[in-house]
């Protein structure tokens, strides 16, 4: 069987998940796996480290089923202080198919959603400035695979997902403890400098070149910080690059998250669209008030 790529779609609709030029093309979100032979490869590590891969069949779910509690590795305890906000609040807060407009549909269970791109261990002999700068490339890619870009939230959390076409948009409101959702965030903003470009090997996706740009975004929160990035590597033989908007936007000590693009790029109009109507729903909610509905048109 040929494995078709996906055709490009509508000038508006057509890329979708920060603020650099658009890419010529996009696709898949953060889920975007590997097709190859025109089967679906979803590589899924494994608690023991090791790693296996999963064949699903072309019409099947691009997603790869495993929860994603067990991906989070658990932060230390903090003595910083904590939210007030609760799981309902949490879900309040969630942002609707109106708020990025274009053709999104909102999905049941993206919890799952996985990219075996994203798979694979960081170069360390290629960093002129040693093993700590390493670390935190490794921390990136691990974190965009299991979704966990702030760490673990440590009160209520949210998420949801939507598809247009073979584009994801996954967005969460959580709770961290303050002292290590600043740390987070004062991560995220080295990323640009720290990880600029590096290497990614192994797990059966081959050598891969990874990108991360500083993306702007709408000035919401108390702090924010958005990136491009790209990977680059080879599907069935053939080059290609999954490209990834992520956003994060503080609250106190609550936090939202986007991760927005696929294959064929990534549409920052979007991206920017989530954190500009998602923010204010927030600050909405933890100060008593019900988030009021976008409407229907309104970009």
């Amino acid at each position: 069987m040929t494995t078709s790529r996906p055709n490009p779609r509508s000038p508006r609709g057509a890329t979708a998940r920060a603020c650099a030029p658009r890419p010529a093309a996009r696709s898949a979100r953060a889920p975007a796996a590997v097709l190859v032979g025109g089967t679906l490869l979803l590589t899924v590590a494994c608690s023991g480290g090791d790693d296996r891969t999963v064949a699903e069949s072309e019409t099947a779910p691009t997603v790869a089923e495993r929860p994603l509690a067990a991906q989070a590795t658990a932060s230390t305890p903090s003595a910083s202080p904590t939210s007030d906000l609760t799981e309902t609040d949490a879900r309040n807060a969630l942002i609707t198919e109106s708020d990025i407009e274009d053709q999104w549909t909102q999905v049941k269970d993206p919890r799952s959603w996985r990219d075996s791109l994203l798979v694979g261990q960081v170069d360390v002999a290629a960093f002129l400035t040693g093993k700590s700068d390493a670390e935190a490339c490794q921390r990136l890619v691990n974190a965009l695979y299991d979704e966990t870009l702030l760490g673990s939230p440590s009160g209520a959390s949210a998420l949801t997902g939507f598809q247009e076409g073979d584009s994801r948009l996954l967005y969460q409101v959580a709770a961290y403890q303050k002292d290590d959702l600043d740390d987070s965030m004062t991560w995220l903003k080295s990323l640009p400098d720290t990880c600029d470009q590096f290497t990614l090997t192994g797990s059966g996706s081959g050598q891969r070149t990874v990108q991360v740009v500083e993306a702007s975004l709408p000035e919401e929160g108390d702090d924010r910080q958005g990136l491009t990035v790209t990977v680059k590597g080879t599907s069935g033989g053939d080059p290609v690059t999954l490209t990834l908007d992520v956003a994060a936007v503080r609250i106190g000590a609550d936090a939202i998250t986007v991760t927005n693009g696929g294959l064929d790029g990534a549409d920052h109009d979007t991206t920017r669209a989530a954190v500009e109507q998602g923010t204010p729903r927030l600050e909405d909610v933890l100060a008593g008030r019900t988030p009021q509905p976008t409407p229907s048109g309104v970009e």
